[in-house]
């Protein structure tokens, strides 16, 4: 008899164990990331990080939803489940507005608050109801992109568009070929993420158009095969090229000089503080974006992320800009370390 309550007890004590951790690892709420980016595409890694860190960071629960496929009508659809599961706060990127916009109107009216981060302009996270976007400025960044490239002498590009659903993906080809002067429509391929596929595309479009002076890819998936058939063809280091962020291969490739340079937008700092920010509006009961941007800048773990990781926020009069920054031969030791994980 004894035994059997001691038994009891011990059961007790070390359910308490367990379950009083996880108590106090609860903060307020409980809050989801909703992203375009589909499984194979590695860069969401790095938002996929800060996520988990914010999560612990704020004692929060943070789930992060995405469509295996990058199907813009799955995102959807996970965006209106959000809405149906009453979250304390939803994040989600503006990956094509018109599509959307219905599901975010669910989320609206549910009360639930809104940051949106990565993709999409102000102008359309405000439309949609959100109170504060974290992300890079998409046409800004090409333009100061292109103009680097102008710079150097170069006048005809090709854009190496991996994932041609996505608004931000012709804003940044368009800023590029702005800058130059010349029609972003002609000087722009779709090659899908498959690498096998964008190498092709990328050697049948050199072929055909031998004078071409630069390449910009928009992201690893677009960057990392290109960099394969340049050195395959033996132009490595001999056509201009420039990409959006960071990966291992990219880093590798900069420090090779078959990269000039890489936009690097923070995604870091993309999922960290949007999350972070819905956190805060929680707990203070309020979405004005100075009162949730004054306390985020004031909070010694996001601080002690900047300092760890070499982030640099950008803070303006319409919220958070991560972007653009530039990777170069110059800083690239400031960086590798954490590429593909943090940077």
């Amino acid at each position: 008899m004894h035994i059997r309550k001691l038994t009891r007890h011990l059961v007790a004590a070390l359910t308490l164990a367990v379950i009083a951790p996880l108590a106090a690892a609860q903060g307020s709420g409980r809050y989801v990331m909703v992203s375009h980016g589909a499984d194979s595409d590695s860069w969401w890694n790095t938002i996929k990080n800060s996520v988990t860190q914010v999560s612990a960071d704020f004692g929060v629960q943070v789930d992060y939803r995405n469509p295996p496929n990058g199907d813009l009508a799955d995102m959807a659809r996970l965006l209106e489940q959000a809405a149906a599961r009453n979250y304390s706060g939803v994040a989600f990127d503006i990956a094509d507005y018109d599509v959307l916009a219905k599901p975010a109107a669910l989320v609206r009216a549910k009360g639930i608050p809104i940051v949106t981060l990565n993709s999409g302009t102000i102008a359309e996270s405000r439309k949609l109801g959100a109170f504060l976007h974290i992300g890079q400025p998409e046409y800004e960044a090409g333009k100061a992109a292109g103009e680097r490239a102008k710079a150097a002498g170069v006048k005809s590009f090709v854009c190496v568009n991996h994932y041609a659903t996505n608004v931000a993906s012709f804003q940044r080809c368009k800023g590029f070929a702005d800058a130059l002067g010349v029609d972003y429509r002609s000087s722009m391929i779709d090659s899908g993420v498959d690498p096998t596929v964008v190498a092709s595309k990328v050697s049948a479009y050199l072929r055909s158009h031998p004078t071409t002076q630069a390449i910009l890819a928009l992201g690893p998936n677009a960057a990392e095969p290109t960099v394969q058939v340049l050195q395959r063809n033996g132009q490595a280091g001999k056509i201009y090229f420039a990409t959006f962020d960071l990966s291992p291969g990219i880093i590798s490739a900069i420090k090779a000089g078959t990269i000039n340079f890489a936009i690097d937008q923070q995604p870091y700092l993309q999922g960290y503080m949007s999350i972070a920010a819905l956190v805060i509006a929680h707990e203070k009961h309020t979405t004005d974006p100075a009162v949730v941007v004054a306390a985020l800048k004031a909070n010694p773990k996001f601080q002690q992320r900047l300092a760890e990781y070499g982030l640099k926020p950008v803070y303006t009069a319409d919220g958070v800009s991560s972007g653009p920054g530039f990777v170069t031969k110059d800083n690239i030791a400031l960086v590798e370390k954490y590429a593909g994980q943090y940077r």
